[in-house]
């Protein structure tokens, strides 16, 4: 079966560890993985990582995609650089493609108005308060929170983050989700027995 990229947003300052559970195990299951920046300029990552992205922002099309990542960034809380990419995340979800988002992001989203009407996490509430968006309410102290095709997340949460992307797009499921997230979570080993027959 083939299936649409999953989109990864990078820019100047993307923090790169946030994401690496995500497109690893998507790419496992078939999702080819592209990177899409704000051109095809080459971008330094927090860990000082260089990367060429695949395409620039201004050539991704919901249509095209399976999924579209955002990752934190120095960038979301220094200027608006990034709020194209907010935008576009907007698109995606008004096409009902899914967006995940983490850390920063979900800074991104609650000033380009996202996040008042959808169940979401972020770091702590009043980090995503700072931004004046009319959330607030539908703040979610949780490791990472599902709502419709929007996943949201802190940044201490990457393999939190990974399960409901998997959970929303039907990577794993059940008690081999639960497995998957217990072995990287919580490094518990029993868990990796379930994983093994499952992939049988």
């Amino acid at each position: 079966m083939t299936r649409k990229p999953a989109h990864l947003a990078v820019y100047d300052t993307f923090a790169d560890w946030e994401t690496g559970h995500t497109t690893a195990h998507l790419a496992r299951a078939g999702y080819p993985i592209r990177t899409v920046g704000p051109t095809r300029e080459p971008v330094t990552t927090l860990g000082g990582l260089r990367v060429q992205p695949d395409l620039a922002l201004d050539g991704l099309r919901p249509e095209d995609s399976s999924l579209l990542i955002l990752t934190g960034a120095d960038l979301w809380d220094s200027g608006d650089d990034l709020a194209p990419f907010a935008r576009t995340a907007r698109a995606f979800l008004d096409a009902g493609v899914p967006v995940a988002a983490i850390c920063g992001a979900t800074a991104g989203l609650a000033r380009e108005g996202l996040l008042d009407d959808r169940d979401h996490t972020s770091a702590v509430s009043f980090y995503l308060a700072a931004t004046g968006y009319g959330g607030g309410e539908r703040y979610v102290d949780a490791d990472a929170v599902t709502d419709g095709n929007l996943v949201t997340a802190g940044p201490t949460e990457p393999v939190a983050f990974a399960r409901e992307v998997f959970r929303l797009l039907g990577v794993y499921e059940g008690e081999v989700l639960d497995a998957w997230y217990r072995l990287f979570h919580d490094s518990d080993a029993a868990a990796y027995a379930v994983l093994e027959k499952a992939a049988q």
